[in-house]
């Protein structure tokens, strides 16, 4: 028997583990293996092959002809002669598959891999009940219900036995089963066709059982169609199978209108059984259909649920207008661009792959940002692999203007405003596009976000979180000093939009120039005490967080607030040393004692905490 497609076994007749394996995973996925992936004995079929899958295809056509024509069959019997030459041709194909089978490779259940020895695929097929069922439903049962009929009357036992091909209907089951594995299917699709075909099936096959039923009575006329046809034996078998699909319909489906009912025991004993596997076949059928509908409409009851909750959360809080509109765009927009972040499909896979994704998706945006110039592509690898996407509709806040600091955003879609809330007024400063930052002057000097982050349009950002981005830093001292360097350029080119809002950020500008940065590593300058007091606590991505103090250049119980110069804001130093060449460099004259507002002394800078006053006396 020469096959086409059947495939070889290389010179070394081993079979390639990685393929047999992969091979496992193609029903769950539906994909099809080229004859090149797999490396078989000669003359053995590999079971995921694209024509051998075809071909079972065609047979599955078949089935469906079978299960319509075999309790058609045995309910019509003036209709087997005029049926039987395509009966033969169909026990024909299946009679080749039953050859074909014996050639077809198997996946061992322990080692999940491709067998392809001869005799372990003829003994496991012959073991099974496949083969005996196989066999004896393609037997020609109707050429010898034929002759057989010829003969003897009593010929109704080889009628059943023609009902044996009813064994291929798992071939279809076997397909449905594939098609909802099949992600480029619909699965709400294919569960549809398949409950259509159970449903027709069924209809079908109870309504030739009672026409069969009413053949073999005793007394026709006392029959459900003997008493509305007379003499439908010798009628036509349309006729007959109409009233036979009418009475079956009318049952499943619990009308009832009273024109045909069960007349005799055997009838009424046939529906009390219908009925019941009724009850089962519409509770199968209902249970999937609500199953369905409920899976494509959980997520709009999930943000309807939750669109009436901030409704009713506003209503009781008496929340502003605009305030509410923006808690329900967000929720609008999370719904909608859930599919985009998949979280729940993210979470389940391993940190390796989340990270690749984080990589494809994040690197080539920071690695344009303005605060990452220039700095490895180690660093950069290592900050993306954990950031996660965030989305914000339209005139909804990112940041507001002196929250503390916790994160800062890059900018990867769409556009927001920078804005200042000054004089009971939001001024407009500048817009940042894709590529831009925001909100890292407060992340980088540790104060409280200066700015307000509003979205202009639909706006795709990137969190970068605070204490993650200084552990980061820590091992890449020369990326650090390119951070810092990038920082204080890009603050110093804002066209002074941003000293003239925030007084104090000229300072820490002054302090943080590139040229500090070497000090780090080298010896310090002694002639500018200043320097040395800040090298520690003034970088911003220092391990420990630095803490900013006012100094005051006179005793607490003097009044001198009407002296602009006369308090400084500085980082603190590491000691109380630096602290007094600080305000020897600031108000020129060097101090011997740091006094508390309430005129008590420190004696240790760890006590101090943000925003203290000391006076330095």
């Amino acid at each position: 028997m020469s096959l086409p497609f059947l495939q070889r076994r290389g010179s070394g007749g081993e079979i390639r583990n990685l393929a047999s394996v992969s091979s496992s995973l193609l029903p769950a996925f539906g994909t099809i293996f080229d004859d090149g992936y797999l490396n078989l004995r000669k003359y053995v079929i590999a079971p995921y092959d694209r024509r051998y899958r075809l071909w079972q295809t065609f047979l599955v056509a078949l089935v469906v002809y079978s299960a319509w024509a075999s309790p058609f069959e045995l309910a019509f019997q003036r209709s087997v002669r005029s049926l039987s030459p395509v009966d033969l041709v169909v026990d024909a194909f299946f009679a080749a598959d039953i050859i074909l089978t014996f050639f077809v490779a198997y996946l061992d259940a322990s080692t999940y891999l491709l067998v392809d020895d001869h005799k372990k695929i003829a003994i496991r097929y012959v073991k099974k009940l496949h083969f005996a069922m196989d066999l004896a439903s393609t037997v020609p049962i109707q050429q010898i219900y034929q002759i057989m009929s010829d003969k003897s009357h009593k010929t109704e036992v080889f009628g059943f036995l023609n009902m044996l091909r009813l064994w291929r209907l798992r071939r279809v089951s076997e397909l449905f089963t594939r098609l909802e594995k099949d992600i480029r299917i619909s699965y709400s699709a294919t569960r549809f066709c398949k409950l259509i075909c159970v449903t027709l099936f069924a209809i079908h096959f109870a309504g030739c059982m009672y026409f069969w039923l009413a053949v073999h009575h005793k007394t026709p006329e006392n029959t459900w169609i003997g008493m509305q046809v007379q003499d439908f034996k010798n009628g036509s078998n349309l006729h007959g199978y109409t009233y036979s699909m009418y009475w079956s319909i009318v049952t499943l489906t619990t009308v009832g209108y009273g024109d045909l009912h069960a007349v005799n025991t055997t009838e009424k004993v046939f529906n009390i059984l219908y009925m019941l596997f009724n009850i089962g076949l519409t509770a199968y059928i209902i249970g999937n259909m609500t199953n369905l509908v409920v899976h494509s409409t959980v997520r709009t009851f999930a943000m309807r649920d939750a669109f009436n909750k901030i409704l009713q959360y506003a209503s009781k809080n008496r929340l502003p207008e605009g305030l509410k509109e923006q808690m329900l765009a967000h929720l609008q927009l999370k719904f909608k661009t859930a599919e985009l972040q998949q979280e729940e499909v993210l979470q389940d896979l391993p940190k390796a792959i989340r990270s690749s994704i984080a990589q494809h998706l994040f690197h080539d945006v920071v690695e344009k940002a303005y605060l990452f110039k220039g700095v490895s592509d180690d660093f950069i690898t290592q900050l993306v692999s954990e950031m996660k996407a965030e989305y914000y509709p339209p005139k909804v806040d990112i940041i507001l203007q002196n929250e503390m600091p916790t994160d800062f955003y890059i900018l990867v879609s769409g556009s927001v405003d920078v804005l200042i809330y000054k004089n009971g007024t939001e001024q407009f400063l500048f817009k940042l596009e894709p590529g831009g930052l925001a909100g890292e002057i407060g992340v980088m000097f540790n104060i409280p976000q200066p700015f307000t982050i509003r979205c202009k349009r639909l706006s795709q950002v990137i969190r970068v979180n605070h204490q993650h981005f200084k552990q980061m830093v820590q091992p890449f001292s020369d990326d650090g000093k390119a951070i810092i360097s990038n920082f204080i350029k890009y603050m110093k080119d804002l066209n002074g939009v941003l000293p003239k809002e925030l007084p104090y950020v000229t300072e820490l500008l002054d302090e943080l120039n590139p040229e500090h940065l070497a000090q780090n590593e080298g010896t310090q300058d002694e002639d500018d005490p200043y320097k040395e007091g800040i090298t520690g606590n003034s970088n911003p991505l220092s391990s420990s967080t630095p803490i900013r103090v006012n100094i005051h250049g006179y005793h607490p119980n003097e009044n001198k607030m009407g002296n602009k110069t006369a308090h400084k804001l500085i980082l603190l130093p590491d000691s109380i040393e630096d602290l007094f060449k600080v305000a020897e460099k600031k108000f020129g004259e060097r101090g011997s004692k740091i006094l508390m507002g309430d005129g008590s002394e420190v004696e240790e800078l760890g006590a101090l905490r943000e925003s203290d006053e000391l006076y330095i006396v």
